[in-house]
């Protein structure tokens, strides 16, 4: 299975009927274990879930899509939330409501059983792991699931509660020596102030055994460790709004390893030796999956049956 640890939040979101707001299942890490769920991959959720409604919410939408709780943490602080906003391009902002809420309590005995039983897989980002005082003890389960599991990260960067991008891009750099599989938006790098070239060659040269660079619309751009470059092309799709996008691709480029068998510390050497035909492949899986999302509304990733649908459409 594939273990997701951080937050898993509400969204207020845009509602269909102008000038009203609905809530919606969200947080980065909470999606990308959905996403790997409706893809047919085993998902365990690593989270602190608060008892009150917004909580009980956000737990029912992971069961109901079939997402593992069995190391879900009950938590007595509550429920965070994110004011979304989307612009006329369907690009989201956030504004946060985190003060005190459970996402960032974790302590390490919390997380003491966070890798037992088949995990071939960990993967997080985001706010948890720049949010203290929990981003310490995730980022030391991190080093940790390295020993046994793949690692995969996702910056996912949040401008306005990561403080100093300087500051951030250093706590990037630690966490890339630990981890397998990378993926980070040009928009990420914008706020970091790298160019996707620069820092898909900085980053490569770090540890991960493969980068991939989300460029919106205009595709993605990638590399491994042995030194393969390409470039994707964009999926052409009517845009109602981009959010979860990135978190679809995570799990869909997660999905795609995990069914080719190249999850696992033991298959660490075979992923860094992806040849070229199966890293595009991977890519070109992972876009398409996000462009469903972007498809529709909120952060509703497709199932095995609709990406197989698409592939062949």
């Amino acid at each position: 299975m594939v273990a997701v640890a951080g937050e898993a939040l509400v969204d207020l979101v845009p509602a269909p009927v102008g000038g009203y707001l609905e809530i919606a299942p969200g947080g980065s890490p909470a999606n990308v274990a959905v996403g790997l769920a409706r893809l047919g991959v085993p998902a365990r959720m690593l989270a602190r879930l608060a008892g009150d409604p917004l909580g009980a919410r956000m737990r029912a939408h992971l069961a109901d899509n079939g997402v593992q709780l069995d190391h879900v943490v009950p938590a007595v602080e509550q429920t965070s939330m994110a004011l979304v906003t989307v612009d006329d391009e369907g690009v989201p902002s956030y504004d946060f409501r985190i003060a005190g809420t459970a996402d960032w309590q974790w302590t390490d005995d919390e997380l003491a059983g966070a890798l037992d039983g088949p995990v071939v897989a960990v993967h997080s980002g985001s706010l948890a792991l720049t949010t203290a005082p929990g981003d310490r003890p995730l980022r030391a389960m991190l080093a940790r699931a390295a020993a046994t599991a793949t690692v995969s990260y996702d910056p996912n960067c949040r401008p306005l509660l990561m403080g100093d991008p300087a500051d951030v891009l250093r706590g990037v750099h630690a966490l890339l020596g630990v981890a397998d599989v990378v993926k980070v938006s040009s928009e990420d790098l914008e706020w970091l102030g790298l160019s996707p070239e620069a820092a898909l060659e900085d980053w490569i040269a770090r540890g991960p055994a493969l980068v991939a660079v989300t460029l919106g619309g205009d595709g993605v751009l990638a590399g491994t460790a042995a030194g393969l470059r390409t470039r994707r092309p964009g999926v052409a799709v009517t845009v109602v709004d981009t959010v979860g996008a990135g978190d679809t691709f995570s799990a869909a480029l997660l999905a795609g390893l995990h069914e080719r068998d190249l999850l696992g510390a033991d298959r660490r050497d075979a992923l860094r030796a992806l040849d070229a035909e199966r890293l595009d492949a991977l890519l070109d899986l992972a876009a398409r999956a996000a462009a469903i999302t972007c498809s529709r509304r909120g952060a509703d990733p497709p199932t095995a049956d609709e990406l197989r649908s698409a592939a062949g459409s």
